[in-house]
């Protein structure tokens, strides 16, 4: 096994962000836009499908780097970010949802950034909710992006109330990992 593989694999879903966001700048001429709808939900399948790839092959074989493990949630985000920012401009999702989504894991992330400072950690280890929430938003942004009926049924309406059902989870587990975190804040010299 190629032991930087998993690693590429994150890298390829960052150099897949402006790919992903270009798809919407190009001409009408060139491909319509249930097309564009179309290509962007495939890459983004796509890199959704490398992130859990790049996940099992580190695991499987041994291959978890440091960088690896600081790369892959950073890539994560960046494309969910991407996505979002894209779907409020095509007018698909609200800014607030997005800003919800968004910010939270700029909060979480210092979170647990902060907490490896000071040793704790596991305590904000993922949590059940943040899983399903990621599942929720994973799920959302790509019938979000197709836009259109599938098979008769109204994906862009089903991708609006599971982003929704992903923005409340978001607060949901916000809270609870601020919550978790309380205990190493309130210890003295943790700030």
């Amino acid at each position: 096994m190629y032991p930087a593989l998993p690693n590429h694999l994150t890298w390829a879903r960052i150099i897949a962000i402006p790919i992903f966001i270009g798809i919407f700048y190009l001409p009408d001429a060139w491909i319509d836009a249930q097309q564009k709808n179309l290509l962007s939900t495939v890459l983004f399948v796509g890199a959704a499908l490398t992130d859990l790839l790049d996940g099992y092959i580190a695991r499987r074989y041994q291959l978890t780097t440091p960088f690896g493990a600081f790369l892959d949630p950073v890539a994560d985000k960046l494309i969910v970010a991407a996505a979002l920012i894209l779907l409020v401009e095509l007018d698909r999702v609200g800014a607030v949802i997005a800003v919800i989504i968004i910010g939270r894991e700029i909060t979480i992330s210092a979170l647990r950034e902060w907490m490896a400072k000071v040793g704790s950690s596991g305590s904000v280890a993922v949590s059940m909710i943040g899983k399903v929430k990621t599942a929720a938003q994973m799920t959302a942004i790509p019938m979000l992006l197709f836009h259109a009926p599938l098979f008769g049924i109204d994906v862009h309406r089903v991708g609006t109330w599971l982003i929704y059902l992903a923005a409340v989870l978001t607060l949901w587990s916000m809270v609870y990992y601020l919550r978790r975190a309380q205990p190493a804040a309130a210890k003295p010299g943790a700030g």
